[in-house]
């Protein structure tokens, strides 16, 4: 693990500036402020109900915050900007829905989207990839509603990959996988030099690989370390 430092004139990956998400009345995210810089791997902690993953909702326009801007990239995220900027991101949800279908198809399906268009289709890395998550090649032929839990979240992380996005925003990646395979996933998302990762989680095996770990507590305060 390298501590990150911040050259000046570099753009973060993403910068959120004082955010206040609130529902209901209820505070969930208190002038939230953070940047992940190009290249870091931050992992936010904190007991549930705490606005982790409310956090990530925010960065991909699904919850608008009350107060405050979010950048990725240098760009301000705004309703305009959304569908430009979601195309940086890569999201790893808990519990990944990947719809109908063998699993083949719905590797090769985000492809043909037309803000994937221009992408390198990859896919001769698939094999490496399911082979270093652990995952047989007979699933590319099953069907995907069948998959396991901790499959659904492996072959979503496999996507990540092939779309080779740069900035990961992950949430209890893991939560699925038993401590062996999870350790496997971890230890080569966190190894790719270039990739800059936020993930939300409660796993301690996350903490030893991080850069940096902000702490969310009820109070709505943070506390990085």
């Amino acid at each position: 693990m390298n501590p990150m430092t911040e050259t000046i004139g570099t753009v973060p990956a993403i910068e959120i500036n004082n955010i206040l998400v609130r529902f209901q009345g209820k505070v969930v995210l208190n002038h939230f402020s953070m940047k992940l810089s190009a290249g870091e791997k931050v992992v936010v902690t904190g007991d549930s109900g705490l606005g982790k993953s409310t956090l990530l909702r925010c960065l991909l326009g699904f919850v608008i915050p009350n107060e405050g801007e979010i950048f990725v990239e240098g760009q301000r995220l705004t309703p305009e900007s959304v569908w430009t900027l979601r195309t940086l991101l890569a999201y790893v949800p808990q519990e990944p829905e990947l719809g109908q279908g063998v699993l083949e198809d719905w590797f090769k399906a985000p492809f043909s989207f037309r803000a994937n268009a221009g992408l390198k289709k990859n896919f001769d890395r698939l094999p490496q990839l399911m082979e270093r998550f652990s995952l047989s090649p007979e699933l590319l032929q099953k069907e995907v509603s069948t998959l396991s839990g901790g499959e659904k979240q492996r072959a979503a992380l496999i996507t990540a990959l092939l779309l080779q996005r740069k900035i990961f925003l992950l949430d209890e990646p893991t939560s699925a996988l038993d401590s062996r395979n999870g350790k496997r996933v971890l230890e080569f998302l966190f190894g790719i030099p270039d990739a800059s990762i936020l993930a939300v989680s409660h796993d301690h095996a996350f903490l030893g690989l991080a850069d940096r770990v902000i702490e969310l507590s009820g109070k709505g305060e943070t506390r990085a370390h």
